[in-house]
């Protein structure tokens, strides 16, 4: 197989700019969001109160037992059948929002969990609140134990990405799509798109190799 290196370089551009203005918005919009709901769904996890308790077990199970692409779906081209129609950037969002914060939420409970019920003691012996305890000085300790399993989930997630591009967003692999269907080259341009998802995910790794570092040198040993 001979590869053909000027469609490389011709399609180099378009794809990175798939990534730049698809795949990572999307990847961040997408985490922040799902962080934001898995905090609420791990309080709620938590919570003494069975109906809060419930609802959250009831949404961590269907996400967590049901296929992202399908959930994709069913936002993308199920809600239009009960009147409800969403464009194709806040249909994977939402889809892929949902899907983190039904992941991450187990993180961040696990986390807090992990923290020595003496911290919640030592807030409320110098008259802190049990909300006050909880945000200052539970969930600093729950971050720091919860960055390497969050940081593999965001990593997951832009390669989950590439599911946005069946309902037409433009992103990494749709570009690629693009330019495999003009070019008729499905198999190059398919692992040229591999191998720049395989980079970005290596520079994630690193970043996250390097806040784990940091993150470190406060945790007693």
């Amino acid at each position: 197989m001979t590869i053909n290196w000027e469609l490389v370089w011709s399609s180099l551009g378009p794809i990175l700019m798939g990534a730049v203005t698809g795949t990572i918005p999307v990847a961040l919009a997408s985490f922040g969001l799902g962080l934001l709901l898995a905090l609420v769904v791990a309080l709620m996890r938590l919570s003494r109160n069975p109906v809060l308790s419930g609802i959250a077990r009831i949404y961590i199970s269907v996400i967590r037992g049901t296929p992202l692409l399908v959930q994709l779906f069913v936002i993308f081209y199920g809600l239009p059948s009960i009147g409800i129609t969403i464009s194709p950037w806040p249909s994977a969002i939402i889809a892929f929002s949902l899907n983190v914060g039904g992941y991450a939420a187990e993180v961040i409970r696990a986390a807090i969990l992990s923290v020595p019920k003496g911290q919640w003691e030592a807030g409320h012996t110098i008259g802190m609140s049990r909300r006050q305890s909880l945000v200052r000085i539970i969930l600093p300790q729950a971050a720091r134990v919860s960055v390497p399993p969050l940081s593999n989930t965001f990593i997951s997630l832009v390669k989950d990405t590439s599911l946005a591009s069946l309902i037409l967003v433009t992103e990494l692999f749709r570009q690629a799509q693009q330019v495999a269907a003009f070019s008729q080259e499905f198999m190059l341009l398919y692992l040229e798109a591999a191998v720049i998802y395989w980079i970005i995910c290596l520079a994630l790794a690193g970043g996250q190799s390097v806040l784990e570092k940091r993150l470190d040198r406060y945790v007693a040993h």
